[in-house]
């Protein structure tokens, strides 16, 4: 059974998308708060609640096939201060990083290290963060390749993320995990430009994976909607009419149109300052009718709390979205304990990775490599076979 190192692991959803297959060796995250719910439920003893820059590789036990670290992106964020790698918060990178130098110092590398963050990585400072975090793979001796990967192909959230991953580099890459060059959707073209931006040498480790795109999904935002929720309540039909007031007028026409759809629509509202017509700033209330929800989002990535608005033809209601709501469109299953505060359940869900796309990467990545590896450790070198090459051969 693999085994893995969760940094930054909040609420435990990239154990949640690896699965009852792998065994987890360690978990670390600063927040007290989703420490509790971690523990709620994946139970005690792998959790360390603290300061990554204080953990030490003694708390580290074994050695762990993989590290996912989805480190704070706050400074990246094109919604944040700008700080980059050099903020208070995104910089928890180079003490992350600290700590995989150390095990790699003591012969403990691990196979694989995932990273997962916003898009705005790939921009931030001139791109030069993202080329930073492509020279510390390749320093520390990891062949990488970066895909961006929105979880609106699993769940109903558009929800793109930044995710590199590395690969130790005495670990066989089979020929059908990678490409030749960039592919869709995965590889975008901020992704290939930021790309563009890294020096030759880290370059020469860099390698396109290539994952297969998932089956169409039939899950719609109406879908999670929950009728009776626990930890919001239905606005009044003034609070309602009160939000319209606030939409201008091609949001309004949003409105009437989802009215008549002939069918339940569900609309994420968000509320964002704008200039009028008369070049005054106020409030706005944006919607969207797409079938999928704004990116959840925490307050101290500068966004507000979505508001839903549900259109049953005539029928018109608001309210903010649920607690266990966000924790679907996370891909979340229902008995997954939530905290019972709204606030602290939203920003641990609007923090975390997407569970779906954490569990494409471990079927169509990690798991290929993982079990190469072990046949090849295992192999009896008079009869191995060889690895099967290219798509030709297997088609033969």
């Amino acid at each position: 059974m693999p085994s893995f190192y969760e940094f930054f692991a909040g609420g435990g959803m990239a154990r949640a998308g690896l699965g009852g297959g792998w065994t987890c060796l360690f978990a670390n995250d600063f927040d007290h708060k989703k420490g509790v719910t971690y523990r709620d439920n994946w139970g005690e003893g792998e959790l360390k609640v603290g300061d990554v820059g204080q953990v030490k590789t003694a708390d580290l036990p074994g050695l762990a096939d993989l590290i996912w670290g989805s480190f704070p992106c706050q400074d990246l964020s094109l919604a944040g201060g700008g700080a980059g790698l050099k903020g208070e918060r995104s910089g928890t990178f180079y003490p992350f990083w600290g700590v995989v130098k150390a095990l790699i110092s003591e012969g403990r590398a691990p196979k694989i290290i995932a990273l997962e963050n916003v898009c705005g990585t790939l921009t931030s400072h001139g791109g030069r963060d993202f080329e930073a975090i492509c020279k510390t793979f390749a320093d520390a001796g990891y062949r990488y390749g970066a895909l961006v990967i929105n979880a609106s192909l699993f769940v109903p959230q558009s929800r793109p993320r930044l995710f590199l991953i590395g690969v130790r580099e005495d670990v066989a890459i089979g020929a059908a995990l990678t490409s030749s060059g960039p592919i869709a959707p995965f590889h975008t073209l901020g992704l290939q430009r930021a790309f563009e931006r890294v020096g030759k040498s880290a370059l020469k480790r860099m390698i396109w994976w290539n994952i297969p795109t998932p089956a169409r999904r039939n899950l719609t935002f109406a879908d999670v909607i929950e009728e009776n929720p626990t930890s919001v309540s239905w606005h009044s039909a003034s609070e309602t009419k009160q939000l319209l007031a606030m939409m201008s007028p091609i949001n309004r026409d949003k409105v009437k149109a989802a009215q008549r759809a002939g069918r339940r629509m569900v609309g994420g509202v968000y509320k964002r300052t704008r200039v009028n017509e008369k070049g005054v700033k106020v409030q706005r209330a944006e919607v969207r009718f797409d079938d999928v929800a704004g990116c959840l989002r925490t307050p101290a990535g500068g966004s507000s709390r979505q508001v839903i608005l549900v259109v049953d033809r005539e029928k018109v209601r608001s309210r903010l979205i649920s607690a266990r709501e966000t924790a679907r469109l996370m891909g979340l299953p229902d008995d997954y304990k939530l905290p019972k505060n709204y606030n602290e359940a939203y920003h641990l869900t609007g923090d975390g990775v997407a569970v779906d796309v954490v569990r494409h990467l471990a079927e169509h990545i990690f798991e290929p490599l993982l079990t190469a590896a072990e046949q090849a450790a295992t192999a009896d070198p008079d009869t191995a076979e060889p690895e099967a090459a290219d798509l030709e051969a297997a088609a033969a």
